[in-house]
């Protein structure tokens, strides 16, 4: 994969920590600026079908599977409620 690079991400669907290949590029992530405080979403990826949402701190991006920034409109809002429905029983 050109430009990719090794990240430790979680999957809750799995209840643990994998490592992926992934490239950002401006074709499969929207980047949020502006973030003030740990927790403010800052970017969400699509990769391989799923999505990675990745928060302004120091834990893992986030992969949910079958879904896609388009499913949820780009929004960082969104993103943050797909986040959370993902991971509340974890």
């Amino acid at each position: 994969m050109l430009n990719s690079t090794k990240i430790t991400v979680y999957n809750p669907q799995k209840d643990r920590l994998e490592t992926i290949e992934v490239a950002f590029t401006d074709d499969n992530t929207t980047w949020f600026h502006h973030c003030k405080y740990p927790g403010d979403i800052s970017m969400i990826t699509d990769f391989d079908g799923d999505i990675l949402i990745r928060e302004f701190d120091y834990m893992y991006p986030i992969r949910i599977y079958d879904m896609s920034r388009a499913d949820i409109g780009y929004n960082r809002r969104e993103a943050r409620r797909l986040l959370c429905a993902s991971t509340k029983n974890h």
